[in-house]
């Protein structure tokens, strides 16, 4: 059993050789310089970030002070503390870190290539393969004595990421590769000069990569083996040809479409071809489209070939273009389909639009049969309001230049209020029923008037509105406001729906539409939907007596026996 333990001791060293986690790693915490002055070197044309300070923002801006060797005019570069761009000389200069607290000074040096003695341009840039273990040498680090090196990822030290990597003789071993390891590492070494100590910043482009070679031919995905399309005559069609590739080194994709004639593939001719490609970590994929503009008899006789290739094989599929018939729906099928779509969608239309419709045809299609033996001709609903300008009304019904015809003269007449042609303005509440009773010579019924006193309100409404022929309406934003009104209209409109010969007319004393007034309680359901339906007037501040003119003349035509009325009217005069 000791044998065993002692056995054990000595061989597993032997199997962390290969892999020196845990051995060799070194948790280095950032540069030992000056926590107020740090100076740093690189390369021309190299790929630079400058370092974050421990306790500082890391998108504090760096911004140029003013005294730096290669600085342009007025020109003074912005950086953000771990941000990475391409170190050019007039990027030397010192920098200063924007703190709260106190200054800290960084100093760039940009050196030349030609400067440094053992430059070489390819170990700037690495290939590890994925799943095995890699190394990353430091540039320029043959050329120095000093093998004690830093390394980063970005901003952040290699040593303080959670990954199974060290450093041993100035190489990065990264233990197992991932694709995860692609990116842009600096290794930092330092330099002795006069007393200053300087951090030698190199970068490196680590590219992690599946395997050296492809090991498989290109594979179509798209059209899914031998095929045909349909075309319209006459209109453009693309082919569309899509590939996987296998991961190269160095990648150059072969694909291509073909046109060839009687089923030879020697008779084949290149086609016009848009090409589009996208990376990806194990495969490449590509995407090649041919555009046959326009699409004739002609090429319905040929074959149109994909082929992809690469150095491992090549891959094709082959497709045949037909013409496209258009389908037409069987009669036996389509039309009772569509039959019954018709009838589904009418009987949804009906069930909810049923009151509506119900409302239109009682109040414009049968409003002529009226009973001749009702005590009244109109029953007046209005909620008296305080005049303003809104709501008065200029009745004028003759203008200085004279009416135009004789009904006009007739109508410019029936102004109990005018005199020697001077405009009188009136609430419609009050012009109404003096045009109504006075002029016009309708039995008007006022429920204030009319209505004897001490009876039930609800029983008094409903039986006025039994024994009037029509029932108008003034509407305003108090009249809809007000329940005694509001019962009135919804009362009209229950008897209007139950007695065809009840007319009803709604004449809103603002330009207010009624989807806009949101009175206060709500309205009734049924009155809601009754006022998007009935018949309306607009009573409007009349500034032209041929505007006032028009409202009287479409309240005649809207009154019950109207052309009567309008007949012996005439002759009266």
């Amino acid at each position: 059993m000791q044998t065993g333990y002692i056995v054990f001791f000595f061989i597993f060293p032997i199997f962390l050789e290969g892999c020196c986690v845990g051995k060799h790693q070194k948790k280095r915490m950032g540069l030992q310089q000056s926590p107020t002055h740090q100076h740093y070197r690189a390369v021309e044309g190299e790929i630079f970030i400058i370092p974050c300070i421990k306790g500082v923002n890391p998108h504090t801006e760096v911004v140029w002070s003013g005294t730096g060797e290669g600085r342009e005019g007025s020109k003074h570069p912005l950086f953000d503390c771990g941000r990475k761009f391409l170190a050019e000389a007039k990027h030397s200069g010192k920098y200063t870190y924007l703190t709260s607290g106190s200054k800290v000074f960084f100093h760039l040096q940009v050196v030349e290539k030609n400067s440094l003695g053992c430059f070489q341009p390819e170990e700037s840039s690495v290939m590890l393969l994925v799943g095995a273990g890699g190394k990353v040498p430091c540039p320029g680090l043959n050329c120095s004595d000093n093998t004690d090196v830093t390394w980063y990822k970005g901003n952040k030290a290699v040593s303080e990421q959670r990954r199974a990597s060290c450093e041993k003789s100035g190489l990065l071993h990264l233990c197992k590769v991932s694709e995860h390891d692609t990116g842009v590492y600096f290794c930092d070494r330092q330099i002795i000069e006069q007393g200053v100590k300087w951090t030698f910043r190199r970068a490196i482009n680590v590219t992690a990569i599946p395997h050296y070679t492809p090991n498989y031919s290109p594979r179509i995905i798209y059209p899914n083996g031998n095929t045909t399309e349909e075309v319209e005559l006459g209109q453009s069609h693309t082919l569309t040809c899509k590939v996987n590739f296998p991961f190269e080194i160095k990648f150059s994709p072969e694909v291509q479409w073909y046109m060839h004639y009687g089923g030879k593939m020697e008779n084949m001719t290149l086609l016009h071809i848009e090409r589009q490609q996208q990376v990806k970590f194990q495969e490449f994929k590509v995407t090649q489209r041919a555009i046959i503009k326009e699409v004739t008899p002609q090429y319905l006789n040929n074959r149109y070939t994909c082929i992809a290739s690469n150095t491992v094989g090549n891959s094709s599929v082959t497709i045949k273009l037909k013409k496209k018939i258009k389908v037409k729906w069987p009669t036996l099928v389509g039309y009772p389909i569509v039959s019954l779509l018709l009838v589904a969608g009418l009987g949804i239309v009906l069930h909810v639009k049923w009151l509506e419709l119900q409302l239109i045809y009682r109040s414009h299609f049968q409003h002529g049969k009226h009973d001749g033996g009702k005590e009244f001709d109109v029953l007046l609903s209005y909620v008296w309001s305080p005049p303003s300008a809104e709501e008065e009304g200029v009745l004028t019904l003759s203008s200085l230049s004279g009416p135009d015809t004789d009904e006009e003269a007739c109508l410019s007449s029936m102004d109990p209020l005018n005199s020697e042609g001077k405009a009188t303005q009136r609430p419609l509440e009050v012009l109404l029923p003096q045009v109504l009773e006075d002029r016009w010579g309708y039995r008007l019924c006022l429920l204030e008037r009319d209505v004897l006193p001490g009876g039930a309100y609800t029983d008094d409404v409903v039986l006025a509105i039994q024994r009037s022929r029509m029932l108008i309406c003034l509407l305003s934003d108090d009249y809809l406001s007000n329940s005694n009104a509001v019962f009135v209209l919804e009362s009209g409109v229950k008897a209007l729906l139950q007695n065809s010969t009840l007319k009803l007319l709604l004449i809103w004393t603002s330009r207010t539409s009624a989807s806009l007034i949101q009175p206060d309680p709500p309205l009734p359901t049924l009155v809601q939907r009754a006022l998007k339906v009935l018949p309306s007037l607009y009573w409007t501040s009349g500034r032209h007596a041929r505007v006032t003119s028009n409202f009287w003349r479409s309240l005649m035509k809207a009154m019950p026996d109207h052309r009567v009325k309008l007949v012996s009217l005439m002759q009266g005069q």
